[in-house]
């Protein structure tokens, strides 16, 4: 037997969106460590990557939370 999602999803548009912004500081990232590994942009461009993941995260945990609580109140 499959198992099947049996909430919605609000979040993936946001999320996909926030998944490209990382990808592209990603290859940026990837493209300065390779031109000027000692650039403080470097260091610029993974503060922001981290932000994003935290935000990522952010909106994963919120939608399984209140995935949960509709799934308990069941």
């Amino acid at each position: 037997m499959r198992a099947q999602r049996i909430w919605k999803v609000n979040g993936s548009g946001k999320i996909g969106q926030l998944q490209s912004r990382m990808d592209d500081l990603n290859k940026r990232l990837n493209e300065l460590e390779s031109q000027h590994p000692e650039s403080w942009k470097i260091e610029e461009l993974k503060s922001s990557a981290l932000n994003l993941s935290r935000e990522i995260d952010d909106i994963r945990c919120a939608e399984a939370t209140a995935a949960l609580s509709e799934l308990l109140r069941k």
